[in-house]
C-alpha cells in the first residue's frame, strides 16, 4: 500500500505536470502564470507549486522576476538566434570529440538510443508530442555527445539543450511543418556518428538544430508582420 504523499512528492508531481503543459504549448509565450489557479487545478498548495516553478525556472522553462512572478518565456527572434548559435557551436565541438574519443561501447549506446527513439510514438491521440518520445529524444542527443573526454563540454551542451527544450517542442507543437522529416534527420546523425564521418555528422547535427529554430523564427516573423 503506497504511503502518504509528501511535500517533495507533490512538488515533483506538480513539476512534471506543469513541464508537460509548457512543452505542449498550453500557455501562450510571454504569459504570466496564475499560481492560485494552477495550484487548484493540480490540487496542491501554492507553496508546493512555487517550489515546482522555481525548478522549472532553473531549467530555463519559465521566467521569474520580482515584479511579474513566474511567466512563460517570450518567443523572440533574438533569443532563438542566440540560443541556436550557441548550441551549434558547443554541440558541434562536443560531437567532434565524441567521435574522436568514443569507445565501441559508446557506439552501441548511440545505436540503442536511436533505435529507442525510432520505435517510440512521436505524437499521442491529440496530436501532442508524447512524453516518452521527448525522453527518448533527450537521451539520444545526450548519448551522441557522451563519448568525449571533456565533462565540462558535455555539461555545457546538456545545459544548452535543457534551455532550448521549450523552443524545440514549440517548433513541433505550435507550428506545422509537413516538409520536415525529423526521423530522417535523427537517422542521418546516428549513421554518420557511428560511421565516424565527422564532417557529415556535424553537418547533420547543425542542420537539425537550425531547422527547429528556423521553423519558429518564420512563425514569429510572419505573426509580427501580419
Amino acid at each position: 500500500m503506497p504511503g502518504p504523499r509528501t511535500g517533495s512528492t507533490l512538488s515533483a508531481e506538480a513539476y512534471d505536470r506543469l513541464r508537460a503543459d509548457l512543452l505542449k504549448g498550453t500557455f501562450t509565450p510571454g504569459s504570466k502564470l496564475r499560481i492560485g489557479e494552477i495550484a487548484r487545478g493540480f490540487s496542491v498548495s501554492a507553496s508546493v507549486l512555487r517550489e515546482a516553478m522555481t525548478r522549472l525556472a532553473q531549467d530555463g522553462l519559465l521566467s521569474a522576476s520580482p515584479q511579474r512572478g513566474f511567466s512563460v518565456p517570450e518567443l523572440t527572434v533574438g533569443a532563438l538566434e542566440d540560443l541556436t548559435r550557441a548550441r551549434r557551436i558547443i554541440e558541434a565541438a562536443a560531437l567532434r570529440e565524441s567521435i574522436a574519443d568514443g569507445s565501441l561501447a559508446w557506439e552501441s549506446d548511440v545505436l540503442a538510443a536511436h533505435h529507442m527513439l525510432e520505435r517510440t510514438a512521436f505524437t499521442d491521440g491529440g496530436g501532442h508530442i508524447t512524453e516518452e518520445w521527448g525522453q527518448a529524444h533527450g537521451v539520444f542527443h545526450e548519448v551522441i555527445l557522451a563519448g568525449g573526454r571533456s565533462e565540462t563540454l558535455s555539461k555545457v551542451a546538456t545545459d544548452l539543450r535543457a534551455r532550448s527544450a521549450l523552443f524545440v517542442h514549440w517548433s513541433r507543437e505550435l507550428v506545422v511543418d509537413e516538409t520536415r522529416d525529423v526521423s530522417g534527420e535523427h537517422r542521418e546523425i546516428a549513421e554518420a556518428t557511428v560511421a565516424r564521418e565527422v564532417e557529415r555528422a556535424v553537418h547533420a547535427l547543425e542542420c537539425h538544430i537550425q531547422r527547429s529554430a528556423d521553423v519558429l523564427i518564420a512563425s514569429v516573423t510572419a505573426k509580427a508582420s501580419a
